[in-house]
């Protein structure tokens, strides 16, 4: 059986500002929300500083962050790869990366119809929970 390409991904400059955060912060989770302004940014937190519900989705982890989306906004982006990224600017108002002089910035494609084909084999199968691993 194929590896499933990972919901979610990030980019070097991500990854960097990441491990700085966890150095400041310690164990961290983003959380993306479909809201205007700062919702529709990815938003990191200090791991337990914000309560993911029970239709949030669990994408996948970067360098062991988790990564849960509203369910609402998977229904929209379900058939894209999140592709985390750093872009100069002020982060969210909660978020951790607010202050550093640099903001996370979701991107995204578009999974190619084998890529669909399995992720949606996968849904059918019940493994939701476990997409991002």
């Amino acid at each position: 059986m194929q590896a499933l390409v990972p919901r979610v991904t990030a980019t070097k400059a991500a990854l960097a500002l990441l491990a700085e955060l966890r150095d400041r912060h310690g164990p961290l989770m983003f959380f993306q929300s479909g809201g205007c302004c700062d919702g529709s940014s990815p938003m990191c937190y200090a791991a337990g500083d914000f309560q993911v519900g029970e239709e949030d989705v669990y994408l996948g982890n970067l360098d062991g962050v988790p990564f849960y989306i509203g369910a609402e906004q998977f229904a929209y982006w379900q058939h894209t790869q999140l592709i985390i990224d750093v872009v100069p600017g002020m982060g969210g108002m909660f978020s951790l990366d607010n202050g550093t002089g640099r903001r996370f910035l979701t991107r995204s494609r578009l999974y190619t119809e084998e890529e669909a084909e399995r992720l949606e084999a996968r849904r059918r199968a019940g493994d939701v929970a476990r997409e991002g691993s």
